[in-house]
């Protein structure tokens, strides 16, 4: 998929994965702890909605995104 003239990478997890977890899957955070810190701090989103919840299931087809000062990247839950 592609958003403007980017592809979205998709990430297969073949079923549902916790979005902490999925965080950690997909490279978009170092470790659980910094994929904790990323969710408190709001720079996580799900579909476009902030995401505060780490525990939140994730089933296929979301969109994630991480806005930090050094990195906006989007990739699709497959």
């Amino acid at each position: 998929m592609e958003i403007g003239r980017r592809e979205i990478p998709i990430v297969p997890v073949g079923g549902t994965i916790r979005l902490g977890q999925f965080l950690k899957f997909a490279g978009l955070a170092e470790s659980g702890a910094h994929a904790r810190e990323l969710i408190t701090s709001g720079d996580v989103q799900v579909d476009g909605e902030i995401e505060t919840q780490r525990g939140r299931q994730l089933h296929g087809g979301e969109m994630v995104t991480v806005i930090t000062e050094t990195l906006e990247q989007t990739v699709r839950v497959g």
